[in-house]
C-alpha cells in the first residue's frame, strides 16, 4: 500500500485533530489531548509549539495556573486546507485498503478460513467491516485496548486479554495509525504471529 510512514504520515492528521480540538474548546489541556490522541504529553507540547511558531494558534494564561488555545484566522485556514487534504487522501487509502482487504479475506477464505477477529478500532476496521460483508467470513471478535467496552455496528470490543476465548481462524490488524502497537498487544498477549493479519506494513516486528 503506497502511503506515508512513520511521523511525516502522522504530523498532518496530529495537527488537524489539535486545531480541531483548540477550535471546539480552547481550554481543552495538553494532557487531555495526550489522552485523546493516544500520543506522549511530551509529543502534544512539541505539536503546539510548531502550531504557534508557525502562527497557527495563541495563547494566553487563565485562571488556575491553566493555558487557553485559540485559533488565529491563518489558523482557522489551515485546518480547512488539512481537512481537504485529508478527505482526498482518506479517499485514496479507501480504494487501496478496501482491494488489499479483499485480496486479503479470500486468501484467508481459500485457506479454510471461517472467522476472524478485528484488532484495532479506527476508519480502517469500518472499511474491513464493509468489506467483510461480501464475504463468508465471520467477524468472531473485535480487540481494541483503548476503545474496550465500547461498541462497534453492535458488537462489545474487548481487550486483548479476552482473544483466548474467542474462537477464530485468524486475526487481522484494522488499524494503521495504531498498527504497531495494535500488532505488539496482540503478542505480548500471547498470539502467535502466524495468526496475525495484516495489509500494513508493521515497524519494529
Amino acid at each position: 500500500m503506497n502511503v506515508k510512514t512513520g511521523r511525516e504520515e502522522a504530523e498532518p492528521y496530529k495537527a488537524l485533530q489539535i486545531l480541531d480540538a483548540f477550535s471546539h474548546d480552547a481550554s481543552v489541556t495538553q494532557r487531555d489531548l495526550s489522552q485523546r490522541l493516544g500520543i506522549a504529553l511530551g509529543l502534544v507540547n512539541s505539536y503546539i509549539k510548531n502550531l504557534v511558531t508557525k502562527g497557527y494558534i495563541t495563547v494566553k494564561a487563565i485562571p488556575t495556573k491553566r493555558f487557553a488555545y485559540y485559533l488565529t484566522p491563518k489558523g482557522f485556514a489551515e485546518k480547512t486546507r488539512l481537512t481537504y487534504h485529508l478527505l482526498q487522501d482518506y479517499t485514496r487509502i479507501y480504494r487501496e485498503t478496501r482491494a488489499n482487504l479483499k485480496e486479503l479475506f479470500k486468501e484467508m477464505q481459500d485457506n479454510g478460513a471461517s472467522k476472524v477477529v478485528f484488532a484495532g478500532v479506527d476508519e480502517v476496521a469500518e472499511i474491513a467491516y464493509i468489506t467483510l460483508q461480501e464475504t463468508n467470513l465471520e467477524l468472531a471478535g473485535v480487540v481494541d485496548e483503548e476503545k474496550a467496552g465500547e461498541k462497534f455496528f453492535g458488537r462489545k470490543i474487548v481487550s486483548a486479554e479476552a482473544l483466548q476465548g474467542l474462537d477464530n481462524d485468524g486475526i487481522v490488524v484494522t488499524s494503521y495509525l495504531k498498527r504497531d502497537s495494535v500488532y505488539r498487544d496482540l503478542i505480548s498477549n500471547g498470539i502467535a504471529t502466524k495468526n496475525i493479519r495484516t495489509i500494513f506494513e508493521i515497524r519494529g516486528s
